[in-house]
């Protein structure tokens, strides 16, 4: 069984100095048994908060001691009503944000390049002005650690707030001319900031590690990215914090976890029961949401956490834990069919975002390639240059990845070791291969047309369809074209144009769109960026057909919308495959985030597998309702009456 627990609450409980009698309705029993009731096994508990108060009676730092605090250990009573009742309590503190560190220590701050501190601004309310790891601030971080793993039984460190922040305050400049960089230069500021960030890590977790070795820890970045590969040796596990109304959106966790689930950690997906975002006291979300975003944490190998925050009195509202009991009394019931399950992946995509994000935290081009294959139902992991490709059948290097030598090198053994691959845009720009192809340069038209023929043109009409995005032309003279452009009359400029928009075909051939060499399809055009954008069908349709042009059988096929989700895992221990299928839909309400109000059941949806050991029986859980199933030319089909939200299958394949 994963060591992590699968029913989680992040409590936080960042408490202003200027609310009196802090702690006076807290009731241990009370507390406990609330927990208890809404299914929760394990909570995250606070030692400090971003306003920088204490919630214990520390010896080392009583000064920091919340001044309003009624409950004198409002942590040590929260521990021990956990651990009567068999709830894991790991405890919660904050590292680059605390405010009453940064007004007593301002030369801690991060600064911008412009001298500037970075956070909320002088006369603007927040805890957000940002203290650097670089200073002798992390002395304090690890001395209050250690001095509540003294005092307590504490299962687990969760540290908060590990912003990616270049920065040049006088300690960062000084380690930057030690090691022989240039504090002026903005890529050296950025290659400093994650050696900060390493460092910092590698000195917390050994200082915790030496007080216990079996503690958990886990830095919460706001994002894991490609660069975690260096730092997961100081975590014991991921946790995504993901709220999809607090700006990340629904489509954030998807893709996060299919990379972060690569790194060999057990993950947990972190979402909140607020209605917008941290902090939104007094709101719920609706219960389907709320359902979607844990059902779909098991789906994808992950555990589920659900953010709260503790009114200032210190009484967990019931009604939020009515919530949360109804969504994790169904994730207990499902639990045993997701301990230690693997996904089955036929597909690897190549992220081309590392420590840097180009556009928040996904580049269009991840986004729009996720997008492509989750609503497929294809089966895939977003991957890192150092993953071993052989475990895909299929990569996608969309638009705009950076590749190293030694991935090119390893790119190319794969090709000829019999893997297929899929290109585009300038995703192969700067290598020195020979892929069948070479580049021309930038298309002289913009926005061109495709005309669909042949395979890679299937599901499509006859007609001309528009791509929007400059293309990057190729010499094709070694590849088999797929399908050619048609060019406009003229680019739209100043002196001539038409219309509102683009200047329409000529129906005229113009340079090669898709091409094909052996097992390598590639699309001159940033499919992938413009369908995160536009979300244009016909962007998807050629790009699907090619990966069925490449990859052949699918895991997994099933009757029914694009909405659905669709995932395949097996429980090697237990000699079985589940196949999860969830069917909610996202709408935007409001203007600033998409919610889930109803779920709109689906009726006998037809599914077929291909799987690596053969099937003997489907059997529909928990309900444990056995299907009828028919084995044939190597897929194993069944259909699944009902699908109301998240239903599960578990294919046996024992002897």
């Amino acid at each position: 069984m994963n060591d992590i627990r699968y029913r989680q609450v992040h409590l936080d409980f960042h408490t202003s100095e200027c609310i009196p009698d802090i702690g006076k309705d807290f009731d241990e029993n009370e507390f406990g048994d609330t927990l208890l009731k809404a299914h929760v096994d394990s909570i995250t508990v606070f030692s400090r908060c971003h306003h920088g108060w204490l919630y214990y009676p520390s010896e080392k730092f009583p000064e920091r001691i919340h001044p309003n605090l009624v409950c004198k250990d409002l942590l040590g009573k929260q521990i021990h009503a956990c651990h009567s009742r068999g709830i894991k309590a790991p405890v919660y503190l904050p590292v680059q944000w605390d405010h009453l560190m940064a007004k007593q220590h301002p030369e801690w701050l991060v600064i911008n390049s412009e001298g500037k501190t970075t956070g909320r601004g002088l006369y603007k309310p927040g805890f957000y002005d940002m203290l650097c790891l670089n200073t002798p601030y992390r002395g304090f971080v690890v001395e209050q650690a250690l001095e509540v793993m003294d005092m307590y039984d504490v299962d687990g460190v969760f540290l908060d707030i590990i912003n990616v922040k270049e920065c040049s305050c006088q300690y960062c400049q000084k380690g930057m001319l030690e090691k022989g960089m240039d504090p002026s230069s903005l890529e050296d500021r950025k290659a400093y900031t994650l050696t900060v960030i390493k460092e910092f890590s590698d000195y917390v977790s050994s200082a915790l590690r030496t007080k216990n070795p079996d503690v958990k820890i886990f830095y919460n970045h706001g994002h894991v990215r490609t660069t975690h590969r260096e730092l997961v040796n100081d975590f014991t596990q991921l946790e995504l914090e993901s709220l999809p109304s607090g700006g990340w959106g629904y489509w954030d966790f998807p893709i996060t976890v299919r990379y972060a689930r690569t790194l060999g950690l057990p993950c947990i997906g972190m979402t909140g029961k607020f209605h917008t975002s941290w902090g939104d006291f007094h709101s719920l979300k609706t219960q389907p949401a709320l359902e979607y975003e844990c059902f779909r944490s098991l789906a994808l190998n992950a555990g589920c956490s659900i953010g709260d925050q503790l009114h200032p009195y210190g009484k967990l509202a019931s009604e939020a834990y009515d919530l949360i009991g109804k969504v994790y009394s169904s994730v207990e019931e499902k639990e045993p069919w997701c301990y230690e399950a693997k996904a089955l992946v036929e597909i690897g995509v190549v992220s081309p975002d590392g420590f840097w994000g180009k556009d928040g935290y996904f580049s269009p081009e991840i986004e729009g390639s996720c997008r492509m294959l989750q609503e497929s139902g294809l089966q895939f992991d977003v991957i890192d240059q150092q993953e071993n490709l052989s475990k895909y059948k299929l990569i996608i290097i969309p638009d705009l990845v950076e590749m190293s030598n030694d991935f090119e090198e390893k790119l190319h053994q794969y090709l000829f070791d019999g893997g297929k691959l899929i290109t585009s845009f300038k995703a192969l720009e700067d290598t020195r291969g020979d892929w069948g192809f070479s580049f021309t340069g930038d298309a002289p038209y913009s926005p061109d047309f495709i005309l669909p023929n042949g395979p890679i043109g299937k599901g499509l009409a006859t007609a001309d369809y528009v791509m929007y995005d400059k293309a990057f032309c190729i010499d094709s003279e070694k590849s088999e074209v797929l399908m050619r452009t048609e060019v406009p009359f003229f680019n739209r400029e100043w002196n001539h144009f038409c219309s509102h928009q683009h200047t329409p075909s000529t129906f005229k051939d113009g340079y090669p769109a898709v091409v094909k060499n052996g097992n390598h399809i590639h699309f001159i055009h940033p499919v992938f960026g413009t369908y995160s954008r536009n979300n244009p069908l016909w962007y998807k349709t050629i790009v699907i057909n090619a990966i069925d042009l490449l990859l052949g059988e699918r895991i997994i096929k099933y009757s029914g919308p694009s909405t659905i989700m669709a995932t395949i895992n097996e429980q090697e221990k237990d000699k079985r495959y589940i196949v999860h299928m969830l069917s909610y839909i996202a709408e935007r309400r409001g203007k600033e985030f998409d919610t889930i109000e109803d779920i709109i059941p689906l009726y006998n949806t037809k599914v077929s597998v291909k799987t690596p050991k053969v099937p003997k029986k489907a059997v529909l859980v928990p309900q444990n309702k056995e299907l009828n199933s028919e084995f044939r030319d190597c897929r194993f089909t069944f259909t699944i009456p009902e699908i109301s939200g998240h239903q599960m299958v578990e294919i046996d394949y024992k002897a």
